[in-house]
């Protein structure tokens, strides 16, 4: 008997773009048993296309924001005993064979408690990748060859994320919800608290394309503080090492440093930076918290 595979989609500001990735999804080889999407808001799903689509679907009510829309799916699952829940973005187009792979990976390889996929193309670090672009990509790609080679991560890959149920419902281990909205960080943090529970690992078997979608994410200057406000918050947590922190800081520092002479049309590097530097302020006067983020304009 097969163990049950779920997938679990937060979604916010990406009506069309889910659409489509649900129209995609319902052609995979293995198909999930529930997909359970979590919206913001009601309007960002369409229930009627989707209700045509050859998947059972469940929506759950959550606040807004990715961590606690994801945790209120793990709340759906928390009964379950065995299986996996794949969590995808709501612009992640995996490979028809991906949830396959994945269930064939965790019921071969017990050790395992988190796995994420190559990305054949990521339009998140660029002007993003259109859903023709997805299909394209996925269209030419070589099929995978079965059996399940891995390499050790630090932590998974948000867009693309599958994790054991009973390492989740056994360590009662959830997404933490002092990182708001867009939630920077958030899948190195719950990666490295299921850390103790078992490997985390990238398998090459698990395919996608992540459209890197610019809406629905969070504007320049709160996504700035953020990028100094969550590493400061999880090293402090013990969540993420201080190399990995100096690392994440530093980097987005001075590429918005750099940038701001002559921004990419698709980033706000100037909001950024001003986050950035509001960020450093409040970590001088002791207030730096993820949270401030909601009283920024």
């Amino acid at each position: 008997m097969q163990e049950p595979v779920f997938v679990a989609i937060a979604t916010a500001g990406r009506r069309d773009v889910l659409t489509a990735m649900l129209d995609e999804l319902s052609h995979q080889e293995r198909l999930p048993d529930i997909v359970y999407i979590a919206p913001a808001t009601p309007e960002d799903v369409d229930e009627h296309a989707i209700s045509r689509l050859k998947l059972r679907v469940e929506f759950v009510r959550a606040p807004a924001g990715s961590c606690p829309q994801r945790n209120a799916i793990l709340d759906r699952l928390k009964g379950s005993r065995s299986g996996t829940v794949t969590f995808f973005d709501d612009d992640f187009f995996p490979a028809k064979d991906y949830l396959r792979q994945a269930a064939l990976l965790f019921t071969t390889r017990p050790e395992i408690v988190i796995a994420s996929g190559l990305v054949h193309a990521d339009g998140a670090p660029g002007p993003g990748l259109s859903v023709d672009d997805a299909r394209r990509i996925l269209a030419e790609r070589r099929s995978s060859k079965e059996g399940a080679a891995t390499s050790t991560l630090y932590n998974g890959y948000g867009c693309n994320m599958t994790v054991r149920l009973t390492s989740i419902n056994d360590s009662h281990i959830r997404f933490d919800e002092n990182l708001p909205l867009y939630a920077w960080l958030e899948d190195v943090d719950f990666s490295r608290q299921l850390a103790m529970h078992g490997r985390i690992v990238r398998c090459d078997h698990l395919q996608g394309v992540h459209l890197g979608s610019k809406k629905g994410r969070s504007p320049g200057r709160r996504l700035g503080y953020s990028q100094i406000a969550n590493p400061w918050y999880l090293f402090r947590k013990r969540t993420m090492s201080p190399k990995h922190a100096f690392v994440q800081v530093s980097r987005n520092i001075a590429a918005n440093i750099i940038y701001s002479f002559a921004p990419e049309p698709w980033v706000d590097r100037r909001g950024r930076l001003a986050g950035n530097l509001l960020a450093i302020a409040d970590l001088s006067r002791g207030r730096l918290h993820p949270r401030n983020i909601t009283a920024l304009p």
